[in-house]
């Protein structure tokens, strides 16, 4: 009589994770520092070399959100589609090296100054779609390669790669951009390159039977059928997508750093903004640690409604805030907040969606997650245009915690959920 093989006690203890933890790891170190110095130097040309305003360069900054997410719109159906037809782990690795190639690039130019917004608009536009592919193939390959008896812990430590490499990234970009400018972009693409060796290295990850035989259109329209009609998983999506769009402060983080946060009558500058940036993944990576230890079981929906409550009301802290250690602390808040909400949604995605679809649904949450990203940061540049930065993140954060209020009562389903696997059997 054959056994089967114990079930570890760690998703790390199996190989193939590992592989794909440092390989998520990697990139996002990478890719976190590479778009904060974009950022920044983004601004900073358009305020030096371009001659324009606070407010004309912040708009920029919106812009620059802009020029990231449309790849993401256009191409995230497309990419749910291929993540469920082809080796998930060799749309990942490719995609990975298309972001090699952007830093590559980015690095070059710097060293030599040939810098310009229309440069700049467009390697960020390149970076758009090289994230469109890579989110959905890395987010199905999890539930391939860990027992789903061990998702929740597998999400929990994914997030801690997601929000560590978060910290990491932005305040490593920070103090080698210091050191040269070209330094933080010569990092990311040699940690691209150990991340797409990793990404490559993990088992060969066949598509699920049958999925090349469905016409693709008709796949698409499957992945958003489900979405749609999962009326827990509909309200999760949205609602971060709603709050963290009008509540997001990370766009105007170079705005703060260079005209309006000061230490010893000196701005903080590009060393300054790093630190800031790290601030949120910080709090997210402490509350993903928790997680990963014990991971939220009961009362799902009310954490994760309270979690966006803490996130817009730390915004609105960080927004009144003039001190730059208080305003790191308002950061480092948001980010716990935010974390909860991360959690829950993604550990309902990756352990309650088929196989078949599971990269389709999983680009659908991404352009979710990417839309409230970067067109959050559009609507950043457009209100401090109009409002002044201070006022552009307390509104959003208003808005944020608006919002959730009005998902209390439009989605009933969240405040309802007790636990995940109750939420499932009572359908």
């Amino acid at each position: 009589m054959t056994t089967s093989a114990p079930v570890p006690a760690s998703p790390l203890a199996i190989p193939d994770y590992r592989r794909f933890w440092i390989a998520r790891f990697f990139s996002v170190v990478a890719t976190s520092g590479m778009v904060v110095i974009l950022g920044y130097q983004l601004y900073d040309v358009a305020r030096g070399q371009y001659g324009m305003s606070i407010a004309q360069a912040a708009f920029q900054l919106g812009l620059l959100g802009l020029a990231q997410f449309l790849p993401l719109f256009l191409l995230t159906p497309i990419a749910g589609v291929i993540a469920d037809r082809f080796d998930r782990r060799n749309v990942a690795g490719l995609s990975i090296c298309l972001d090699l190639t952007i830093a590559l690039t980015l690095a070059i130019c710097t060293a030599n100054g040939v810098l310009s917004l229309p440069l700049l608009f467009g390697l960020a536009a390149l970076h758009g779609t090289a994230r469109v592919f890579i989110g959905p193939a890395l987010a199905s390959i999890a539930p391939n390669i860990v027992p789903a008896e061990l998702m929740p812990k597998a999400v929990a430590i994914n997030s801690m790669a997601w929000q560590t490499g978060s910290v990491g990234g932005p305040a490593i970009a920070g103090l080698l951009f210091a050191g040269h400018p070209a330094l933080p972009y010569w990092t990311s693409t040699a940690l691209l390159a150990l991340s797409a060796v990793c990404a490559f290295g993990i088992r060969r990850l066949p598509p699920p039977p049958g999925n090349r035989d469905v016409h693709p259109i008709r796949q698409i329209r499957e992945g958003l059928s489900f979405v749609w009609n999962d009326r827990f998983l509909l309200g999760c999506v949205t609602l971060d997508l709603f709050a963290v769009l009008l509540g997001g402060a990370t766009a105007l983080l170079p705005v703060f750093a260079r005209d309006i946060l000061f230490i010893d009558g000196h701005p903080v500058g590009a060393d300054g903004l790093g630190i800031m940036r790290a601030m949120p993944g910080l709090g997210a990576a402490l509350v993903a640690f928790v997680l990963s230890r014990r991971p939220i079981a009961t009362n799902v929906g009310n954490k994760m409604l309270l979690g966006v409550v803490i996130y817009g009301l730390f915004t609105i802290g960080f927004g009144l805030s003039s001190n730059f250690y208080l305003s790191l602390v308002m950061l480092m808040g948001l980010g716990a907040g935010d974390m909860v909400s991360v959690f829950i949604r993604n550990t309902l995605v990756q352990l309650h969606t088929p196989d078949e679809v599971r990269g389709r649904v999983s680009s659908i949450s991404g352009l979710a997650i990417s839309a409230s990203n970067e067109l959050g940061e559009m609507q950043s540049g457009v209100a401090a245009a109009l409002l002044g930065a201070v006022g552009a993140v307390v509104f959003g954060g208003v808005s944020a915690v608006a919002v959730t209020a009005a998902w209390f009562f439009l989605f009933p389903e969240l405040k309802n959920a007790r636990t995940f696997a109750a939420r499932y059997r009572s359908a």
